[in-house]
């Protein structure tokens, strides 16, 4: 039971300490990159959605490796799974340090005339939520001694946290506004 305590305790405290910076931090487009993309929030809309769709896949793939749907699993999908959790990972890094360092967090009222929309401070402080479960999820994947619920549990929190990100940012932009760079946005 110590490795689950000391990984939802080490999530905690780094999802708490990049929601300080980032309420901290002056916002600046200095220090970023669009890698190639019209715009910072283009290039941060893009990945997020490919970060949705490889949390859908590693959803499926551990669904699949741990024998849930009934068929068995490639010898491949391993490997697979660990490849694309990887990517997933690097591109929650991107997104995530392009988001405090441009934007940062966002806090205000939840009152109708607040001066941040609702939508934002959720979007805000699921991200830095979705930062500590990432840890936890690593934790969970490098311990040797945690039980055997430890991983999916922390599996289940991340995909929940991030599915919950990338539709309070890219999936909300996308349908409010267009893609970026089509019909003059972005």
């Amino acid at each position: 039971m110590t490795v689950p305590l000391v990984g939802f305790a080490a999530g905690a405290v780094v999802a708490l300490l990049v929601g300080v910076f980032g309420k901290v931090h002056d916002p600046t487009l200095a220090g970023t990159t669009a890698f190639g993309f019209g715009s910072v929030i283009a290039m941060k809309i893009a990945l997020s959605i490919v970060v949705g769709v490889l949390a859908v896949l590693q959803l499926v793939g551990a669904l699949w490796l741990y024998d849930r749907l009934g068929v068995r699993a490639p010898a491949w999908l391993g490997t697979a799974h660990r490849i694309s959790g990887a990517v997933a990972f690097l591109l929650i890094v991107v997104v995530a340090y392009h988001c405090l360092w441009a934007i940062g967090l966002e806090t205000g009222s939840f009152a109708s005339g607040g001066s941040v929309p609702t939508r934002t401070v959720v979007h805000g402080v699921l991200g830095c939520v979705a930062i500590g479960a990432l840890v936890v999820k690593v934790v969970a994947v490098r311990a040797r001694r945690a039980p055997g619920w430890f991983l999916p549990v922390a599996g289940g929190l991340l995909f929940t946290v991030v599915v919950a990100v990338v539709l309070t940012s890219a999936v909300w932009y996308v349908a409010a506004n267009g893609w970026p760079g089509s019909a003059g946005y972005g």
